[in-house]
C-alpha cells in the first residue's frame, strides 16, 4: 500500500504551551482594558470640550425645535479658550441656569451693548425691530427696555407663550451657555443643521 500522506499538525508556539488559565485571563483583561480606557477618555474628552448629546424638553423652541428631539451642541465656537466666533443673534443655544442640572434651549435676541424691549408684539433691539423668520406669532406683552451686560446675553424662545427664558431670569452670563445647538439627529424626520 502506498503511504498516505498525513495532515500537517499545527505547530503551537512554545511561549503560548502552559500558560496557565489564570494569565490568560489577565492577558484578556489587559488587551480589553488597553482599548476601552482610551475609548472612554476620548468620549469624556469629546463631551467636554467639542460636543455632547441634548434632548428637547417642553414647548418653548416649538416650531422649530420639539419635545424629545435629540441634538448635537457643538462647545468649540463659544469656548474662550479656542474662540472660533462669538454668539451672533439668530443662534441656538443650549444654557444651564446656576446650579440647576435641566438644561434650557433659547435663542439669542441680545448682545453684549444691546439694548432690549418687546412691545406691540415686536422685539425691539437699539431702538430698531428686530426681524424673527423663525417665529409663527407675535410676542405677546410689553418689556424693558433692558440693556444687556457685557459678557452677557438676552435669550428668548421661539413660543414666546410658553417660555421660561430673559424676560423672567434676565439676560444670562457667557459662563452658563454650554454650547450652541449644531444639528438634529432624532428623529430622522428633523435630521439636520438647527436654524
Amino acid at each position: 500500500m502506498p503511504d498516505c500522506p498525513q495532515e500537517p499538525q499545527p505547530i503551537t508556539p512554545s511561549s503560548e504551551q502552559g500558560i496557565s488559565p489564570g494569565r490568560q485571563v489577565l492577558h484578556a483583561l489587559r488587551e480589553v482594558l488597553e482599548t476601552m480606557v482610551p475609548a472612554v477618555i476620548l468620549a469624556l474628552l469629546i463631551n467636554l470640550f467639542l460636543a455632547q448629546a441634548t434632548r428637547v424638553f417642553g414647548q418653548s423652541m416649538e416650531p422649530n425645535l420639539h419635545t424629545d428631539q435629540r441634538l448635537v451642541v457643538e462647545k468649540i465656537s463659544y469656548n474662550h479658550w479656542w474662540h472660533v466666533r462669538g454668539p451672533q443673534r439668530g443662534d441656538v443655544v443650549v444654557l444651564r441656569l446656576g446650579n440647576e442640572s435641566e438644561l434650557l434651549i433659547k435663542r439669542v435676541v441680545g448682545l453684549p451693548g444691546d439694548q432690549v424691549e418687546i412691545r406691540g408684539g415686536r422685539v425691539f433691539i437699539n431702538s430698531r425691530p428686530l426681524t424673527e423668520p423663525y417665529l409663527t406669532q407675535p410676542t405677546n406683552g410689553d418689556y424693558g427696555p433692558v440693556d444687556v451686560p457685557p459678557l452677557s446675553l438676552f435669550v428668548l424662545g421661539d413660543n414666546r407663550s410658553f417660555s421660561n427664558d430673559s424676560r423672567s431670569f434676565g439676560p444670562i452670563s457667557l459662563d452658563n451657555v454650554v454650547g450652541r445647538a449644531w444639528f438634529s439627529y432624532w428623529p430622522p424626520g428633523q435630521w439636520g443643521i438647527v436654524k
